[in-house]
C-alpha cells in the first residue's frame, strides 16, 4: 500500500458518502456508498472472517488512491453512486448494459406548445421525462401510439401563444399527425390539455384518459358538434383496444413494478413489468453486465439503484424476486424521488407470485436471446476462440469444440450429452445423446468415461474419408462439465485410446474455474471475458441437452406398468385389463378367477399376471 493511500484511509470521516477507488493512472475502478466511509472503505484492506468475496477484492492491488464525497443521508449517497457509475462505467461495478444510451420520452413543458420527443439526455430544463426504455424501438412504439391519439408537434420551431410561426402548415397537419399550432390552428390551452392526456397515457392511466375523452365527447354531442364527437369516439375506442390487450395483473387497482431476474455467468437480465390500476401497462427487459462472482442480491440492488435514480415513474411498491440486504436504503432513495413512501417486497402468493414467476421466465428467455445474438456475431466468437486458445495454451483457436455433461436423479435413468460448437456457434445437427449402460447408480466419473469411450471409439473405428469418420471427426478441444475428478477420469479414457494430445478442460460450476489435463492449478478467466462466456454457453447447452433427454426417459418410465414385463401381455390385453380394473393397484386386490374373466386372458396368463403383481 502506497503512503498516499495509507494517509487517505487514516483520515476517512465517520459519515455517509460515496467513495471512488482509482488506479495509478487515475481511472475509476470502483464506486461505492457507505453509511460510514471510515468503516466501509477500511474494511477492504482488513482480514475478513466471512468467506464471501468482495467485488473489488481481486483488484485491490491496483488501487492507488480513494476519493470520497460526503452526503447528508444514505439515500443521497445512493443517488450520487448511481450517477457516478453511469458516468465512469467502473471496471468492478455491476452496470446496466449500454446504460449511457437508454432512451427517454421527453415532454418540453417549458414551451407554450410542448414537443414530445425521444432523448438520451436528462436535462433540468423544466421538461417531464418518461422511461428509461430498454430500446429505441420501445420508445418509437409508444410515440406512434400516442401520436395517433393526440397529434403533437415534432418540429423545433419557436412557437408562442398568439404568434404565427408559418404561413402554411407542413404535411403532418394534413395527414392528421399534428395540430399545427404554427398557424394558430389550435390555441395554447387546448393543446396543453392534449399534452396532459399524453402524460397520463404514458403513466399508464389509460382509464382516466378514456373517462375524460368520453366526457368531452358527450359535451361535443350535446353541442351538436358531431364531427368532433365522432373523432373523440374513435380515440376512446383505440384506447379501449389498448386496454383490452393488456393482461390483468391483479383484482384490485394495484400500482407496482414487478421484477424478474435471470443470470448466466457475468451477465443477467431483469424483466420489468409495470402494473397500473391493476393492469400490466408496460414491460421492458434490461441487461446487466460485469457481475463477476458477486451474489444475485447485489446485482438486483445495483439495478434498482441505477434504474430508479432516473426513472420517470416510481410506483408505491416494487416486487423483487428475493430479499435484498440494502432494501431500507433503496426504499429511502426511491421515496425521496417519488415524494411519497415506496416499499420493496417479495411476492409470496396469489396473483403477485404468478406475475413474479412470469417475469422471471421472460427474463430467462430474454437472456437466452441475448446470448444467441452474441453467438451470431462472428467477430466476437472468433475473438473469444482466440482468447480461449491463449488462456489454455492451445496451438490455435479451437474451431470445433465438444462439451459433455451427465444427468441423473439418484442414479436413475443416467444419460450423457455431447454438444458441438464450430467457429463458436452451436451445430445442433451434430449433437449426440447417450444412455448410460455400464454404470450403476450416480457415478459421474464412470459415466463420463463410458460416454467418451463410446464417442471416440466410433471416431477411431471409421475408415479414413468415410461418412462415419466425417460424422465423428475429432474436436480441437474437449470440455467436461466438472472439476479435477471429471478431468482425470476423462484423461484416462483419452490416453487409453491413444489420444494423448487431445486438449481437455473441465469447467467447475462453483467458481467457473477451468481445469486442464496435466495441470494442478486451474485457469481463471476474467469475469467479463468473451472466452469465459463462450465456455459457459457450451456448458449450459450441454446441461440443457442432457436434462431434456433425461426428462424424456423419466416420463417414459413413469408411465411404464408392471404388466409390460409379463410375457403374453401386449398393448391390447393391457388395455382390456385396465378397462376392467382401472389400475394395477385394483388388480392386486383381484383373484386369479377375476383376472381370467377378462376377455382374452386365459387362466395360465392370469396366474402369471397374479404372480407378477405379488412381486
Amino acid at each position: 500500500m502506497n503512503p498516499q493511500l495509507e494517509t487517505t484511509l487514516a483520515n476517512l470521516p465517520d459519515r455517509p458518502g460515496v467513495y471512488l477507488m482509482r488506479d495509478a493512472r487515475g481511472r475509476v475502478l470502483y464506486v461505492g456508498k457507505a453509511q460510514s466511509l471510515r468503516n466501509r472503505v477500511r474494511s477492504y484492506w482488513q482480514k475478513r472472517s466471512s468467506g464471501d468475496p468482495l467485488r473489488i477484492e481481486s483488484g485491490l492491488d491496483r488501487v492507488a488512491d480513494v476519493e470520497y464525497t460526503l452526503t447528508d443521508t444514505v439515500s443521497e449517497a445512493l443517488l450520487l453512486e448511481a450517477n457516478l457509475v453511469k458516468r465512469f462505467q467502473p471496471r468492478f461495478n455491476v452496470r446496466l448494459k449500454d446504460d449511457k444510451s437508454y432512451p427517454f420520452i421527453k415532454v418540453t413543458l417549458a414551451d407554450d406548445f410542448p414537443r414530445i420527443e425521444r432523448t438520451r439526455k436528462l436535462v433540468q430544463d423544466g421538461s417531464r421525462y418518461f422511461g428509461p426504455y430498454a430500446s429505441a424501438s420501445s420508445v418509437d412504439e409508444a410515440m406512434n401510439l400516442i401520436r395517433r391519439l393526440f397529434p403533437f408537434r415534432t418540429c423545433t420551431l419557436d412557437i408562442r401563444e398568439g404568434e404565427r410561426a408559418l404561413q402554411r402548415p407542413c404535411l403532418l397537419y394534413h395527414i392528421k399527425r399534428c395540430q399545427a399550432p404554427c398557424i394558430q390552428a389550435i390555441d395554447r390551452d387546448a393543446y396543453r390539455r392534449d399534452v396532459e392526456q399524453v402524460m397520463l397515457f404514458l403513466e399508464g392511466r389509460q382509464e382516466a384518459v378514456a373517462k375524460r375523452l368520453r366526457e368531452e365527447m358527450e359535451r361535443a354531442s350535446e353541442g351538436l358538434d358531431f364531427e368532433r364527437a365522432a373523432a373523440l369516439r374513435d380515440k376512446v375506442r383505440a384506447i379501449e383496444r389498448t386496454m383490452e390487450s393488456q393482461k390483468m395483473a391483479a383484482f384490485a387497482r394495484t400500482e407496482q413494478d414487478v421484477l424478474g431476474y435471470a443470470r448466466s455467468g457475468g451477465e443477467a437480465a431483469v424483466q420489468l413489468f409495470q402494473v397500473r390500476d391493476g393492469k400490466l401497462v408496460g414491460q421492458d427487459v434490461f441487461m446487466l453486465e460485469n457481475l463477476g462472482d458477486g451474489p444475485d442480491e447485489e446485482a438486483l440492488s445495483a439495478f434498482l439503484m441505477q434504474y430508479y435514480a432516473t426513472a420517470g415513474s416510481i410506483p408505491p411498491r416494487v416486487l423483487v424476486p428475493r430479499p435484498l440486504p440494502d432494501s431500507v436504503e433503496l426504499e429511502a432513495l426511491m421515496s425521496v424521488r417519488r415524494g411519497r413512501q415506496v416499499r420493496i417486497a417479495v411476492a409470496q402468493r396469489g396473483r403477485n407470485r404468478e406475475l413474479s414467476e412470469l417475469a422471471a421466465r421472460n427474463a430467462a428467455d430474454a437472456l437466452a436471446r441475448e446470448q444467441a445474438r452474441w453467438l451470431a456475431d462472428q467477430g466476437k466468437t472468433l475473438g473469444a476462440l482466440e482468447e480461449l486458445a491463449d488462456a489454455l495454451g492451445l496451438a490455435g483457436p479451437p474451431m470445433r469444440i465438444e462439451c459433455y455433461d451427465i444427468s441423473n436423479i439418484q442414479g436413475t435413468n443416467s444419460v450423457g450429452s455431447m454438444v458441438v460448437f464450430e467457429e463458436g456457434r452451436p451445430r445442433s445437427g451434430e449433437y449426440r445423446r447417450f444412455r448410460i449402460r455400464s454404470v450403476q447408480g450416480a457415478n459421474d466419473y464412470a459415466s463420463h468415461q463410458e460416454v467418451l469411450r463410446r464417442r471416440f471409439h466410433r471416431a477411431l473405428s471409421g475408415e479414413e474419408g468415410s461418412a462415419e469418420e466425417l460424422r465423428w471427426r475429432l474436436p480441437d478441444l474437449v470440455v467436461i462439465d466438472g472439476g479435477k475428478g471429471q478431468v482425470s477420469a476423462a484423461r484416462e479414457v483419452l490416453d487409453e485410446l491413444g489420444l494423448v494430445d487431445m486438449p481437455l478442460v473441465g469447467i467447475a460450476k462453483e467458481r467457473e474455474e477451468l481445469f486442464l489435463r496435466g495441470r494442478s492449478d486451474p485457469v481463471v478467466l476474467p469475469a467479463d471475458s468473451q472466452a469465459l462466456y463462450l465456455v459457459q454457453r457450451l456448458r449450459d447447452e450441454a446441461h440443457r441437452f442432457a436434462i431434456t433427454y433425461h426428462r424424456q426417459l423419466r416420463a417414459k418410465s413413469a408411465v411404464r406398468s408392471v404388466l409390460d414385463d409379463v410375457p403374453g401381455v401386449g398393448p391390447a390385453k393391457k388395455r382390456a385389463l385396465l378397462r376392467v380394473f382401472g389400475s394395477a393397484k385394483q388388480m392386486r386386490d383381484a383373484s386369479v378367477e377375476q383376472i381370467a374373466s377378462v376377455p382374452g386372458i386365459s387362466r395360465p396368463l392370469a396366474e402369471r399376471i397374479r404372480t407378477a403383481l405379488d412381486v
